[in-house]
């Protein structure tokens, strides 16, 4: 006869005598405590706060702060300027940018603390993030409370937050020379990545709610028409980030038409034009969100007899996102709409990832 109970199988023979497990089994059972459910609120807390990241990201850019601080200062640039003397120095760094002698030449030494608040504030949001994923990371993994399987994936995730420190300074260093502001390329990679890393913090939360309410249950796959719809909306961000990037925000603020004309001039370099012409830019940008539109709809669908809750968000999401796109656009890229629509792209994103993760889900 045999019987379970707490993991430890009880065994008696013929005889009636009764068999406990070896010493090594029973540190085999106990040796591994997995908390699926405590790592996935803990990745969705690290999520909210990458999310705050691309807020004030947003904030920085639509400020012209990006360029403020010219110097990368991992651990000493925890602090801000304290003295009077610090805070000139960093002024005088800043005024050898092209950017200080082209557009703020003439500025105070107080409109430079304020571009300068909103750069600093987005460093140490980035270093910030670090350590909130960082050490509670080492702690789960000291106590052995990471799933199988996970540990790997949760690894990969650090790595790339911390190669994204690392591209934003490759931003922030191509305004530095010669420019009035960082290249859009480096900028939309910067933007991509990091939305990239708020996606893999919630797939991998939504996995683990899974596997908190199922033990059988494995990690979800992405599969191939949930991918196509999450590229096609890749590129839509992709061209929202070189519409930041360029200030073609400002090439036209009408709407549906753009300064009267509905096909922008075409000129024999357009390939080039492409991603470089705030005019056309713009105009990608705009007809490019109704392909992704579609595409949304569909991936709404393929979760909604799945996940309902899913499904309302998303459709929530990228209606906003509409409605603050074309406003934006007839404000003359007001600030507050601006960046009220990169963080409701941020959470277009989310819904996104939460749409595509629930047909993947197995057993």
């Amino acid at each position: 006869m045999a019987r379970s109970g707490d993991g430890y199988n009880i065994s008696s023979d013929d005889e009636g005598l009764v068999s406990l497990p070896h010493p090594s089994q029973s540190h085999r059972v106990t040796a591994r405590s997995p908390r699926p459910l405590a790592l996935s609120w803990w990745l969705l807390s690290v999520a909210a706060l990458v999310f705050l990241m691309v807020v004030v990201g947003g904030i920085t850019r639509l400020t012209e702060s990006g360029l403020s601080i010219t110097e990368w200062k991992p651990v000493a640039g925890t602090l801000p300027p304290l003295t009077h003397t610090d805070w000139e120095r960093a002024f005088a760094l800043y005024k050898d940018t092209e950017q200080y002698r082209a557009l703020n030449q003439g500025m105070t030494l107080g409109d430079f603390q304020f571009i300068f608040f909103w750069e600093f504030v987005h460093r140490l949001l980035g270093r910030l993030i670090g350590v909130a994923f960082a050490l509670p990371l080492i702690w789960f993994a000291v106590k052995r409370q990471i799933p199988e399987g996970y540990g790997w994936r949760l690894v990969a995730l650090l790595a790339l937050g911390g190669l994204q420190g690392a591209i934003g300074w490759w931003m922030v260093e191509s305004g530095l020379a010669g420019r009035t502001e960082v290249s859009h390329y480096r900028l939309a990679v910067h933007l991509m990545t990091a939305l990239f890393i708020f996606a893999g913090l919630i797939w991998t939360a939504l996995d683990l709610r899974t596997l908190a309410r199922d033990p059988r249950s494995r990690p979800a796959r992405l599969g191939p028409l949930a991918a196509g719809m999450l590229v096609v909306l890749a590129i839509q961000i992709l061209l929202g980030a070189w519409t930041a990037g360029l200030r073609a925000g400002l090439a036209a603020s009408d709407w549906p038409l753009m300064n009267g004309r509905f096909f922008p001039e075409v000129s024999p370099d357009w390939p080039w034009n492409m991603a470089n012409d705030p005019f056309l830019v713009q105009w990608e940008h705009r007809w490019w969100a109704w392909v992704a539109v579609a595409a949304l709809v569909v991936l709404a669908r393929m979760a909604r007899k799945i996940d309902r809750r899913a499904s309302i968000a998303l459709h929530t999401a990228f209606g906003t996102q509409i409605i603050l796109g074309i406003a934006t656009i007839m404000t003359g890229v007001d600030l507050t709409l601006a960046v009220l629509h990169q963080a409701v792209a941020a959470l277009v994103v989310g819904s996104a990832i939460w749409c595509a993760h629930a047909p993947g889900r197995r057993r």
